[in-house]
């Protein structure tokens, strides 16, 4: 498979890198500044898991053609709409797109633009950052990937694409159940983040408080109510999970 990876900042240089060393076809759509740099220095990954230091090649979005069997999209939310814009030209026939992006909202733009037969579901539980100089940081061993299909179209897209993976390191999985875990970990981000921005604290310190685990669960479980209502009740085991990451 071709791969584009649009951007090669913390999320996307780190998969893009990791799908490089494998041996596989990738390109990074990227900024002239940052194209700059990664021509200068390739890119440089620092990691427990294992460095990395590679050529690349990369593209501009006004030289961007129709050639990718995959895109990987790893922007922020703001940044949607002109990442949209960006890989439009990169779509071929039978292309698909693969987002790694929390919430939901994603998918509905994609499959608006795109067709939901394009969009694949992806889940990436792992913590990196791009550091002043341009090199990327993986800030713990820790890297999970989840994969899986959205429309029975994309069954054997989503094969190819969980063994392509598979080659990198890390907890590498294809679900059957893609867009119930896609809510799982909504749920979890909704209710850490409410906790911690409501609070101004860690979700440490809030559980050390006299009613910190009775706020987060409460955030939990109206989170839970909205995942029910949108037709994707989590299991018990998924939800015991989820209260064993946040309390």
């Amino acid at each position: 498979m071709k791969i584009l990876v649009l951007g090669a900042g913390a999320l996307g240089g780190y998969y893009g890198a990791r799908l490089l060393q494998a041996g596989v076809d990738v390109t990074f759509l990227v900024r002239p500044k940052r194209q700059d740099t990664l021509q200068a220095n390739g890119i440089v990954v620092k990691s427990a898991s294992g460095d990395i230091q590679s050529k690349v090649k990369t593209v501009l979005a006004e030289d961007v053609d129709p050639l990718y069997d995959m895109v990987l999209l790893t922007c922020k939310a703001y940044d949607l709409d002109a990442a949209i814009a960006s890989i439009a030209p990169a779509i071929a026939d039978n292309s698909v797109i693969l987002p790694l992006l929390n919430g939901l909202s994603t998918y509905d733009a994609l499959d608006r633009r795109f067709g939901r037969h394009r969009v694949v579901g992806g889940i990436a539980y792992i913590a990196t950052k791009l550091l002043p100089n341009g090199d990327i940081a993986h800030l713990s061993p820790f890297d999970k990937l989840i994969v899986g299909k959205r429309d029975p179209i994309q069954a054997d897209a989503a094969r190819k694409i969980f063994e392509l993976f598979s080659r990198t390191g890390g907890d590498r999985n294809i679900s059957e159940r893609i867009e119930a875990q896609l809510w799982e970990k909504w749920v979890m981000i909704c209710a850490g983040a409410g906790a911690t921005c409501l609070m101004r604290s860690t979700i440490g310190q809030i559980m050390h408080t006299t009613n910190g685990e009775q706020l987060i669960r409460a955030l939990i479980d109206e989170c839970l109510q909205v995942a029910q209502k949108s037709g994707f009740g989590l299991d018990d085991a998924a939800v015991r999970s989820m209260e064993g990451s946040l309390l």
